[in-house]
């Protein structure tokens, strides 16, 4: 796995631009909660740490990852963000349901990225385990919050750049 080699939060703040002018979405999963709410916790602080206003972050919350595209959707659609966040964790179980779950929520926020002109950032933990999981969500290879937030900052300052 990438986050085996690089950790999830390390990146350099310097070369991060500024969220004091942003609005970010912010959609997350209550399925694994004790996973997705430290993934949400981690991303707030690293978009409030970048100059975020506390009022400029907008969240919703799902039950599962499977409805994660579509309250991104309406998050985009009724409030003026420059960027959504998608936070959620699906842990391999004793069937395949993850993989379609996975592939289904990818294609979706795929959809969403090509039918608006706002970043929404993929930040749903794939694992197998969950003891992978905790380690992606303020563990031994960091949070992946952190590396949402940080992808969130980065490409809302690109497409705005790029207007």
């Amino acid at each position: 796995m990438a986050s085996a080699i690089n950790n999830l939060s390390n990146y350099n703040a310097a070369e991060i631009p500024t969220a004091n002018h942003l609005k970010f979405g912010l959609v997350v999963s209550s399925y694994n909660e004790s996973i997705t709410f430290a993934l949400r916790d981690a991303c707030i602080e690293t978009l409030l740490k970048h100059g975020a206003k506390e009022d400029a972050i907008f969240m919703e919350y799902v039950p599962g990852a499977f409805e994660l595209p579509v309250a991104a959707k309406h998050l985009a659609k009724n409030n003026k963000v420059d960027a959504v966040i998608i936070l959620g964790c699906v842990i391999k179980g004793g069937t395949d349901h993850d993989k379609y779950i996975n592939h289904a929520v990818a294609q979706g926020i795929m959809q969403l990225n090509l039918q608006f002109d706002i970043p929404f950032i993929f930040g749903l933990l794939t694992p197998n385990t969950a003891q992978q999981a905790k380690d992606r969500a303020g563990g031994k290879h960091g949070n992946k919050g952190v590396e949402a937030a940080v992808a969130a900052l980065k490409m809302a300052h690109l497409l705005k750049k790029n207007k």
